[in-house]
């Protein structure tokens, strides 16, 4: 495992596990340009960083999105250069952000193979109690989307406690902009457009409110960061 400002040490094997692909399918994307080329480290061996595990999850969300392999490289190659995994991270928060619910019944091995690691009992434990899976009776629903942000939450040096207690600060605070912003839509619509005409108002605009939340709460997050970490110093 890396950060980003630690060096690539994923082995193409290692990266195709986490990422829950095969090592051919990370192969394939490399020859189509969609991941940059690795680290070469000792005896030639590649080495590969966050940044390629997180463009890779990029590519498949955008392919979950139905994007064909031409239209995904168009979408990276006009991406700025450079981005960190965590600024991957948010460009890929927003295109599963339109993915439908597509929770899906699942063995704990499929599971494994999605998440890309192995998990324990407790980590099912735990990702059941954020709601990312819900157990059956000899199986697992899970929605891809959520599991990623899950499996991702598994290894993040907080309590469970303090992990619930931030969900259910997003949770609240979304469903309030969600319900202030859909308010400020109604009174600015009125009575006097269709239904037809409200929802294609209400799509051009959702991808514009998600982004506009996403920038906001990033740079608001950042200085709240800055501000903390001043106030320590």
């Amino acid at each position: 495992m890396t950060t980003d400002t630690e060096e690539p040490t994923l082995t193409v094997d290692e990266l195709a596990a986490r990422a829950g692909v095969t090592v051919r399918t990370v192969r394939f994307y490399s020859t189509k340009g969609l991941l940059p080329p690795p680290a070469i480290g000792p005896r030639r061996v590649g080495r590969y960083s966050q940044e390629h595990l997180a463009r890779l999850a990029l590519i498949e969300e955008l392919q979950h999105q139905g994007m064909t392999l031409a239209a995904i490289e168009r979408y990276l190659t006009q991406l700025p250069p450079g981005l960190s995994a965590d600024d991957l991270a948010i460009h890929r928060a927003v295109v599963a952000s339109w993915a439908p619910d597509a929770a899906e019944d699942v063995t704990r091995e499929e599971l494994e193979r999605r998440a890309g690691r192995a998990l324990g009992d407790a980590d099912l434990d735990r990702l059941a109690a954020m709601n990312v899976i819900e157990r059956t009776a000899d199986s697992f629903r899970a929605d891809p989307g959520l599991l990623r942000l899950g499996v991702q939450l598994l290894d993040v040096p907080l309590a469970h406690e303090t992990i619930l207690a931030a969900r259910t600060v997003l949770l609240d605070h979304s469903r309030a902009a969600a319900h202030e912003l859909s308010t400020l839509l109604r009174d600015a619509v009125g009575e006097r457009e269709s239904v037809a005409a409200v929802k294609s108002l209400s799509a051009h605009m959702q991808p514009l409110v998600v982004q506009a939340l996403l920038t906001t709460f990033q740079r608001s997050l950042k200085e709240e960061l800055r501000q903390w970490l001043k106030e320590e110093s």
